[in-house]
């Protein structure tokens, strides 16, 4: 089965790092040279095919007429594993910094997520495969194509791999609203790090929450009631890549 992701700026990124199957690049006929250019150049590197179509025929392709003249066609997404993520840590010879996804739902806020733990220098992310988003396409775009460079494992009980994050010394940090939660400031990130996010609006989940070793909600003056998730959770990522000395 293959599907297809659109846009210049993703397919790009995919084109530069994705581990899926490629099988064909798809640009629009009269595409501006200099817009083509580094997307044929990428191509050629990994060995990926192009064709030229009318605008309309890649529409019908991708189901999607906003693609900007690009489309590629590719394989499923591929999943990692935890122990690969842990594994790129130790390579690198880094702290594990790791994302969790409490059934966080809607692919702008999952997209967003990825996008800033991809550029934060984040070892992988971890999401339930049940009642939770695919890595979709549309997830994919709103990425900016940072998933194609992250390594995603889906896990069938997140509370279970937050105890063997645990057992690896791994420290888990959740996102919360609740009164006893501790302030952000209070906390040194900069520890092998598990960030957790729930779902919008409902928060993470009460066995997940009780799994947490610490609990920590952002400051606010404001009104609202709170940030949206992936607002939130963007901040927090950024805050522990500050506390690692944006290294």
């Amino acid at each position: 089965m293959t599907e297809f992701l659109i846009r210049r700026n993703t397919v790009l990124e995919a084109l530069r790092g994705s581990r899926r199957e490629l099988h064909m690049l798809w640009l629009q006929e009269g595409l501006d040279r200099k817009l083509a250019r580094p997307l044929r150049q990428a191509a050629q590197k990994r060995g990926v095919r192009i064709q030229t179509a009318a605008k309309q025929k890649i529409g019908r392709l991708a189901k999607d007429s906003s693609h900007q003249g690009v489309a590629l066609e590719v394989g499923p997404y591929i999943y990692s594993e935890v122990d690969e993520i842990l594994g790129l840590a130790e390579q690198r010879g880094e702290k594990p910094f790791l994302l969790l996804l409490d059934l966080l739902h809607g692919p702008q806020n999952i997209g967003s997520l990825l996008r800033t733990a991809e550029i934060c220098g984040v070892h992988g992310v971890i999401v339930q495969d049940r009642r939770a988003p695919e890595i979709t396409p549309t997830v994919v775009q709103y990425s900016a194509g940072a998933a194609e460079h992250l390594l995603i494992a889906q896990v069938t009980n997140l509370v279970q791999t937050i105890r063997q994050l645990q057992a690896s010394n791994v420290w888990i940090v959740g996102m919360d609203l609740a009164e006893d939660a501790q302030s952000l400031h209070q906390v040194d990130l900069n520890m092998p790090l598990g960030i957790v996010v729930g779902h919008e609006g409902q928060g993470m989940r009460r066995l997940v929450r009780q799994s947490c070793d610490i609990r920590l909600m952002l400051p606010q003056k404001g009104h609202v009631e709170s940030l949206n998730a992936a607002v939130a959770g963007s901040i927090l990522i950024y805050q522990a890549w500050q506390a690692r000395g944006f290294a």
